[in-house]
């Protein structure tokens, strides 16, 4: 048996949880998610737990029991509490600007790069003097946060020599010496 998918789903005050035809609907103060379900999985809203269950242990059904249930989890976590992310720009003349839902990114290279983001995502460029900018994404769906965030990070990946790109705040980059120090 799965032990994340036998784990029930603590639904807190202010959410609800609809189950009809496979589709999951989760609303909360933060916004409203759905997602998909595999047809063979049953979801059942006990008072204020969502229980996932599976027909058999046949392969199929274990990895999606797991993978349903913090799914469902996530969305939960997502339209009560929401997800929030912060990167870092990390190099000399890196700059971000947001203006509405578009990121503007200076990165180094000979022009400026434009991001138009979802309305899901809330954005916000900060810039202090000798501190690095830093971008902050907010949004209820957890799986979008991600994908934009990898997107952004795309644009100049930390490379370990000087540590120079766009990281997570609190991420560690594994630094490598130079060729100066391989000579000796």
């Amino acid at each position: 048996m799965s032990r994340i998918g036998k784990a029930p789903v603590e639904i807190p005050a202010g959410v609800t949880v609809k189950v009809e035809n496979n589709v999951v609907k989760v609303k909360g103060p933060k916004g409203e998610l759905s997602q998909e379900i595999h047809s063979d999985l049953t979801v059942a809203v006990d008072g204020n737990h969502v229980v996932v269950t599976r027909p058999s242990d046949d392969p199929e059904h274990r990895a999606h029991h797991g993978l349903v249930r913090a799914l469902i989890h996530n969305m939960v976590v997502g339209v009560s509490e929401g997800y929030k992310k912060e990167m870092e720009l990390v190099g000399v003349g890196y700059r971000a600007a947001a203006n509405g839902q578009v990121l503007e990114l200076s990165l180094g290279y000979s022009h400026a790069i434009y991001f138009k983001l979802p309305p899901e995502v809330k954005v916000e460029a900060k810039s202090e003097r000798n501190k690095n900018p830093l971008i902050i994404l907010e949004s209820c769906d957890k799986q979008l946060l991600g994908q934009i965030c990898a997107k952004i990070r795309s644009f100049r990946k930390p490379e370990p020599y000087k540590g120079k790109g766009i990281k997570f705040v609190g991420e560690v980059i594994r630094r490598k010496s130079g060729k100066s120090a391989s000579a000796k």
